[in-house]
């Protein structure tokens, strides 16, 4: 069964007396331990849908389910709750807490959590050896580099054993040796953890190393250069339009 079904999602924005649709009628499947890069131009949609995956943004209509759960359906307070449990985010700028080590940013997602501090402290040591990172957790991000202080917020991501890690230009301000190392330390964590893996990328190199490679366009979906549809329940399909 899929992990992430998304049916027919409209999103819809109010820009005056204009209406912005930058998703009509999406429809897509990811299953466990996947990994799908979302490409296309600036503008496209990609990283609405990763945050209405996410559970960021909520969707103007359709139908989300993750890990059985239709998110679309949950209340604001629920829908809080779920992504501290199944979603871990990682941001293009870090977006670290200055005044915390990177140890604390880190365990971060686990305050929310009902979690005893011995346990917490098991889990943020070994996302810490996962991102290589041990000997810096005691640094604040003003002592660390661009790709330690993205390779923390990948720990951070990683931390709570999420059901889907979502990444946003994970390697957009990041120059071409980190990006590298952050792209390398992204597949080790889909391939040795078999964490299920969203990225969004403009860039093309980025989006190649991901096993499904999916260009949203005019607010609908293509892959292999062809659109995704979906009958519900079932895996999505590629057709000729």
């Amino acid at each position: 069964m899929p992990l992430v079904e998304v049916h027919n999602v409209v999103k819809e924005y109010a820009n005056g007396e204009e209406t912005i649709r930058p998703l009509d009628g999406v429809s897509l499947t990811v299953d466990q331990g996947d990994y799908v890069s979302l490409m296309g131009a600036s503008g496209s949609g990609k990283s609405t849908l990763l945050n209405l995956i996410a559970g960021i943004d909520q969707a103007t209509s359709g139908e989300i389910v993750v890990a059985d759960t239709d998110i679309t359906k949950l209340s604001r307070g629920k829908l809080a709750d779920w992504r501290a449990r199944h979603i871990g985010y990682v941001f293009q700028t870090h977006n670290l807490i200055p005044v915390l080590t990177a140890y604390e940013n880190v365990e971060l997602p686990l305050l929310l959590l009902p979690m005893s501090s011995a346990e917490r402290r098991k889990r943020v040591g070994i996302a810490m050896e996962a991102v290589d990172l041990t000997s810096r957790a005691s640094h604040y991000p003003r002592q660390m580099s661009g790709g330690q202080e993205q390779r923390v917020g990948i720990a951070r991501a990683i931390v709570a054993n999420p059901t889907v890690v979502v990444a946003d230009e994970p390697t957009g301000s990041l120059d071409d040796e980190t990006t590298e190392q952050i792209l390398t330390l992204l597949s080790r964590i889909n391939t040795e953890l078999g964490m299920t893996l969203l990225m969004v990328t403009h860039d093309a190199d980025a989006g190649s190393r991901a096993r499904r490679k999916i260009r949203l366009e005019r607010g609908r979906l293509l892959e292999n250069g062809k659109p995704v549809s979906l009958v519900k329940g079932q895996t999505a399909q590629l057709h000729t339009a």
